[in-house]
């Protein structure tokens, strides 16, 4: 075995490159991509949590398998979709009212704040459901008062077992309906 041609060692040279261009792009290839997840990962967590949603507390307005896209936030109104911790589940309800003011349901299940009564198109079915407080019930400070849109299946604040909930345990306000596609919407 003699030497290698010039032509033989450029050539073989080149293909060392080639190799060594080709691990260089896979190994950026692969960061980015990480990167990219654990961005996602983060914003998902930290600032845009997806919820899937199960049982039928919600309904009509939401239903089992959907799933749900929330923002962090501090303000919340009436009206508001929430999810919030509870017995390390997520539960997902609706603001009926926030701190000091009055809760009223009657018999019927109609729902005053502050003795107005509430407009809820989003109930199909009005129910005083499982309801063991005391009414009218004043919301203490720093809890919102949260109630199921389908009234007379949903534990809610208007069972002492979860009562008001802690703004410190909600995790976010429901923005967007991102599944099932053909139900894409956005809360406001």
């Amino acid at each position: 075995m003699g030497m290698p041609t010039t032509a033989e060692f450029e050539a073989e040279l080149e293909h060392e490159r080639r190799r060594e261009q080709t691990r260089h792009t896979l190994r950026n290839t692969i960061f980015a991509l990480l990167t990219a997840a654990a961005a996602a990962v983060l914003v998902a967590t930290l600032i845009f949590p997806v919820f899937r949603i199960y049982g039928t507390s919600m309904t009509p307005t939401l239903t089992g398998g959907d799933v749900v896209m929330a923002v962090k936030t501090s303000k919340l109104k009436q009206g508001d979709l929430v999810a919030f911790y509870y017995n390390n589940k997520i539960l997902v309800k609706r603001v009926i009212a926030s701190s000091g003011q009055w809760v009223n349901i009657d018999a019927d299940g109609n729902v005053s704040v502050n003795d107005q009564l509430l407009d809820e198109p989003y109930v199909s079915q009005k129910s005083l459901g499982d309801c063991d407080i005391d009414l009218p019930y004043q919301v203490p400070d720093g809890t919102v008062f949260v109630m199921g849109d389908h009234r007379d299946v949903s534990i809610d604040s208007r069972n002492k077992q979860i009562g008001p909930v802690s703004t410190d345990a909600v995790i976010g306000r429901l923005v967007l309906r991102v599944w099932p596609l053909k139900d894409f919407s956005i809360f406001k």
